[in-house]
C-alpha cells in the first residue's frame, strides 16, 4: 500500500472549485437577483441594490486611477451616511484597505490614526471640518481629500470643505462597470480599525477578508436575519466596520436605512416610517428608546430585533424593552474580533421565566459565534481552563478565523496578544455551567462609555496635569444613560489653589476628548496600601454606592 494521501492525488485547488472568501461577493449577487430592492434609504435619498453596486464600483474604479491598491489606506471619517455603506465595499474593491476613523476622536488621534495607518485619501464629512483641519495641518505630509457634502444633513453643520473636490465627484472619474477581482489570499486586509487608546496611542486593528465574511455571515446566522431586513444604523458604522453589517446587509438583500442623528424621536420615526426589523446599538440607544417622551413615540405593529453590546444593560432597561415590543439580544467581542463574537443565544424554555430573571440571562455575554472556534474562560498563569462554576474568574479568550490578523506595526504586541494560540482580551469572566461566560470585571480598567472604551490610565495622565492635584484615581461608574462614566477620585496638594468638580471637569474638556472627561469628581484622601498603591476597588465601591 502506498503511504501517498490518495485524496491529494490530482484534486488541488483550481478556479473552478475554490474562490477566496470574501464580503466583496456578496454585493455583486444581490445587485444581479435583487437589482431594483432599495439598499438604502438616507433622508429623501434612494438607492437600489443595482445603483448601490455601480456606485460602488465607480469609487474603486476612482481609486485605481489614482494608483491606490493592494498595500494602500484609504481612511474615511464620517457619519451613517450612503458613503460609508459606499466605501465598505468600494475602497476594498480596488484592493486597498478601508480605515473608518472615530470621528469622536481629537485632532492629534486622528493624524496620529492617518500617519500611523499610512493613508493615502482622507475621504471626510464636512461636520468634522474644524477637526480634520486641525489634523491636516499636524500631519506633516501631502494626502489628497475628498470631502462629503451632506445634502440631507442639518443646516447646523459645518459646509467646509477641505479637498480638491467632493465625493460625487469623485465618482464621476471612476467606472460603473470597474473590473472587480477578489483578493488573491483571503488572508489579505480588508480594514484597518483603531482602538480607542486605551493604553496610549490606539493600535490599529488588521482584518482580512476571510475574517470580515466570515462574521457578516455569523451576524446573519446568530440574529436569525431573514432575507429583505430593514436595518436602522443606530451603530456607528466607524466602529469595527459596523460590526460587520455592512456586508451582512448585503449578503441578505437587505434595506440600510442611514441615521446622521441618533435620538429618540429620529430612532421612532424610522421605525413607523421605513418598517425597521434591526438595529444595533450600545445600552445608551437603549435608554433613549426605554425613556422617551410621548411626543417622540411612534406607535409600532411589529416586533424590532435590537442587537447591544458593551456594559450590560440595567435589567430595568431590557425589561422595559421587551415590553415595548423589542426583542434584545445581547453580544460582546472586541475591535480585535470584528465585533461581535459571543451572542447570548435564547432558549425557548426561558421564555416562561419572570422578567427579571430573563434580563438576567440576556445580560450574559453568552456563547461563541457559529464562526468562532473557541471562546474559553482562562487561567492567564498556567492557560488551563477555569471550572464552569460561575464564580471562578479568569481571562476570557478567543481563537478562530474572527480574531484580527494583528496590530499594524506592533509585532510585540500582537505576538503578546495571541500567546499561547488563545487571542487575550484583558476582560476577566466566568464560565457558567450551561457554558454560557459572563464578564466580571476588566484587568485592564477599561471605562465602557456610551460604547465607547475609555482609559482610566489617560484620564488620570490629564488630571495629574493640573496644578492643585496631588493623587488621581479613575474608575467607572455605572450609569443608566451612559453604562458607565469615568468617575474621579481627587487628593489635593495642601497648599493648593482652591478648584471645584466643575473645574477639574472643565480642565479635563479641555485637554482630551470631551467623552473621556470625568462626569463625577470625588475629593479626599484616597485609599491606599503600605507601599502606597491606590486600592482601586475600594473606590469602585465608593462609585457604586454614588450610582444608587
Amino acid at each position: 500500500m502506498s503511504n501517498e494521501n490518495i485524496f491529494e492525488k490530482g484534486l488541488e485547488k483550481k478556479t473552478a472549485n475554490f474562490a477566496p472568501l470574501s464580503p466583496l461577493s456578496f454585493i455583486g449577487r444581490t445587485a444581479a437577483v435583487y437589482p431594483d430592492h432599495v439598499s438604502v434609504i438616507h433622508g429623501s435619498k434612494r438607492f437600489t441594490w443595482a445603483q448601490t453596486h455601480a456606485r460602488c464600483r465607480r469609487l474603486a474604479g476612482a481609486l485605481a486611477k489614482r494608483g491606490i491598491g493592494v498595500g494602500d489606506t484609504v481612511a474615511v471619517m464620517g457619519s451613517n451616511t450612503p458613503e460609508m455603506v459606499e466605501a465598505a465595499f468600494g475602497v476594498p474593491m480596488c484592493g486597498a484597505t478601508l480605515n473608518t476613523l472615530n470621528v469622536r476622536l481629537d485632532a492629534d488621534t486622528i493624524a496620529f490614526c492617518l500617519n500611523h495607518g499610512e493613508a493615502k485619501v482622507l475621504i471626510t464629512d464636512t461636520e468634522f471640518s474644524e477637526t480634520v483641519k486641525q489634523a491636516l495641518a499636524d500631519l506633516g505630509r501631502d494626502i489628497a481629500v475628498i470631502d462629503i457634502d451632506d445634502t440631507e444633513a442639518d443646516e447646523d453643520i459645518s459646509r467646509e470643505r477641505l479637498g480638491e473636490k467632493d465625493y460625487e465627484a469623485l465618482l464621476d472619474e471612476g467606472d460603473p462597470d470597474f473590473d472587480l477581482h477578489l483578493p488573491d489570499d483571503e488572508w489579505q486586509a480588508i480594514s484597518l480599525n483603531y482602538t480607542s487608546g486605551t493604553t496610549g496611542n490606539p493600535k490599529g486593528v488588521v482584518y482580512h477578508h476571510r475574517g470580515a465574511y466570515l462574521n457578516a455571515v455569523s451576524n446573519i446566522v446568530g440574529w436569525n436575519m431573514a432575507h429583505h431586513p430593514v436595518y436602522l444604523w443606530t451603530l456607528p458604522m466607524f466602529h469595527c466596520n459596523g460590526w460587520c453589517f455592512p456586508w451582512s446587509i448585503a449578503a441578505v438583500a437587505g434595506t440600510n436605512v442611514c441615521l446622521r442623528r441618533v435620538n429618540a424621536a429620529n430612532i421612532y420615526n424610522a421605525i413607523a416610517d421605513h418598517g425597521v426589523t434591526h438595529f444595533c446599538g450600545a445600552p445608551i440607544v437603549l435608554n433613549f428608546v426605554v425613556n422617551a417622551t410621548d411626543g417622540e413615540r411612534r406607535e409600532i405593529d411589529h416586533t424590532v430585533n435590537v442587537m447591544t453590546a458593551a456594559a450590560p444593560p440595567p435589567a430595568s432597561t431590557l425589561e422595559g424593552m421587551q415590553r415595548q415590543g423589542f426583542n434584545v439580544t445581547h453580544v460582546y467581542g472586541l475591535t480585535e474580533t470584528y465585533g461581535p463574537a459571543v451572542i447570548c443565544s435564547w432558549h425557548d424554555e426561558w421564555n416562561g421565566r419572570p422578567l427579571d430573571e430573563q434580563a438576567a440571562l440576556k445580560s450574559r455575554q453568552g456563547v461563541n459565534y457559529h464562526m468562532l472556534q473557541g471562546l474559553k474562560v482562562i487561567d492567564p498563569e498556567t492557560m488551563t481552563p477555569v471550572p464552569n462554576d460561575g464564580e471562578t474568574m479568569g481571562e476570557v479568550m478567543f481563537r478562530g478565523n474572527i480574531v484580527m490578523k494583528g496590530y499594524l506595526k506592533d509585532e510585540e504586541a500582537t505576538k503578546d496578544s495571541l500567546a499561547g494560540g488563545w487571542f487575550h482580551s484583558g476582560d476577566l469572566g466566568v464560565m457558567h455551567p450551561d457554558g454560557y461566560i459572563q464578564l466580571k470585571d476588566r484587568s485592564k480598567d477599561i471605562i465602557i462609555s456610551g460604547g465607547e472604551n475609555i482609559s482610566s490610565i489617560e484620564v488620570e495622565d490629564v488630571l495629574y496635569k493640573h496644578p492643585a492635584v496631588l493623587a488621581a484615581a479613575v474608575v467607572a461608574k455605572p450609569d443608566e444613560k451612559w453604562g458607565e462614566t469615568p468617575c474621579a477620585f481627587i487628593e489635593l496638594k495642601e497648599h493648593a489653589e482652591p478648584v471645584t468638580e466643575d473645574g477639574l471637569i472643565e480642565f479635563c474638556r479641555d485637554n482630551m476628548a470631551h467623552y473621556k472627561a470625568p462626569k463625577t469628581v470625588v475629593f479626599g484622601p484616597l485609599p491606599k496600601t503600605s507601599t502606597g498603591k491606590i486600592q482601586k476597588f475600594k473606590l469602585r465601591d465608593i462609585a457604586r454606592a454614588l450610582s444608587g
